[in-house]
């Protein structure tokens, strides 16, 4: 990009002893190729007066070759080459900061979409796959009360390319890594913002990630989480693309789940949970339900009973109750009263779960050092929690 410093200037955080990149972010007015889906590139292509097969071959850069500069796609001629470094780009966001933890297996990019506005996107890479934690709004106006998101408010919608675009940022990096994990790549909706929120651009995103001729992404390999917005979840089970669905829940009655989440008091638990258990009906998959755990709020052994029971009366007579509960303990959120429970507390919850046939498992978090575990996103720079 003309005028932009490619170089990277790495340093180290003398606190947390993580390795972090910054570099200058750049204004561009040029529209970014990931906003385009195949059919409105070959359309492009055709006002341009280039052949239709010119679109596929620049769509494969995109999303199967993952070339990130115009110039390096040398199978197209010179003379569109110039006219799309001329009027496009091949992307729209730009990486301000990365910082990295647990010997580079898990990052965090800080990026700046066209107007400015900041996002945060996670990587984590495991032996034999890698998970990119994936933002689809600008803060969130949803406003949960341990989460740093919420804390922040909304500043805007993603568009698809926005949400694509850090989809393409981690399989670049994984690529890096490993050729071959490159292909064992998982994409979770769960970083900034609430997806059904951003319904249209979120699921065109899915579409382009899916696309056979595109990106080629297994449904199966992509996981969106709500807080429980009950027309985003019955819409979900209408789709045609099996994702997989995860829900927010965070307690087991409506009185401390409005403390919580204050959209329950619009979408209350037993709407939510009846969607889930239609949702389940209708797919025949799996519902993962989420509950952040809270020292002295939610993490009680009764509270647990009182989870299992409400999980428990939802089980249709003949069927396997396709829920399956994460429980997560909260993650520190800068200038936060709340608490992370002890471990002999999140254990006995889970147990007490499974001692009533929930299935559970507790979540393994990393990211926690730089700010990048659940619920710590902010996309603010210079905060503690970027």
């Amino acid at each position: 990009m003309a005028g932009e410093q490619r170089l990277f200037i790495q340093s180290i955080n003398p606190s947390t002893h993580t390795m972090e990149k910054v570099s200058p972010v750049p204004t561009d007015a040029r529209w970014s190729l990931y906003e385009a889906t195949l059919p409105e590139l070959e359309a492009a292509m055709q006002q341009w007066g280039e052949p239709s097969f010119r679109a596929r071959q620049l769509y494969r850069h995109l999303y199967s070759r993952l070339t990130s500069d115009i110039q390096a796609m040398t199978d197209l001629p010179g003379s569109l080459r110039a006219r799309l470094l001329e009027e496009t780009q091949a992307g729209g966001l730009r990486v301000v900061r990365e910082r990295r933890t647990d010997d580079g297996q898990t990052r965090k990019a800080l990026m700046a979409l066209p107007d400015g506005v900041m996002i945060e996107t996670v990587l984590m890479v495991y032996p034999e796959r890698a998970t990119v934690c994936v933002s689809t709004q600008a803060g969130c106006g949803i406003g949960c009360v341990f989460c740093a998101t919420g804390q922040a408010g909304l500043r805007r919608n993603l568009s698809s390319g926005e949400i694509v675009e850090q989809v393409v940022w981690a399989a670049r990096q994984v690529r890096a890594i490993s050729l071959e994990r490159s292909s064992h790549l998982n994409v979770v909706f769960m970083g900034m913002g609430e997806p059904f929120a951003n319904y249209e651009r979120w699921w065109d995103a899915v579409k382009r990630l899916h696309d056979p001729q595109g990106f080629n992404l297994s449904a199966r390999k992509m996981t969106v989480s709500t807080v429980g917005l009950v027309p985003g979840i019955r819409r979900l089970s209408q789709e045609s693309l099996p994702i997989n669905l995860a829900i927010s829940l965070h307690a087991p009655d409506d009185a401390l789940r409005d403390t919580l989440i204050p959209i329950n008091r619009r979408y209350p638990l037993a709407a939510v949970l009846e969607a889930a258990r239609d949702y389940t009906e209708r797919t025949g998959r799996r519902v993962s339900l989420e509950y952040v755990l809270l020292q002295g709020r939610n993490d009680h052994p009764d509270q647990a009973r009182a989870l299992a029971q409400r999980l428990r009366s939802l089980a249709v007579a003949g069927h396997a109750l396709l829920f399956h509960v994460n429980l997560i303990p909260w993650n520190p959120v800068p200038g936060s009263a709340l608490s992370r429970p002890e471990r002999q507390r999140v254990l006995r919850f889970q147990q007490v779960l499974q001692e009533h046939q929930i299935a559970c498992t507790v979540r393994v978090e990393r990211g926690g050092e730089i700010a990048a575990a659940c619920g710590q996103l902010a996309g603010v720079p210079g905060n503690k929690s970027a």
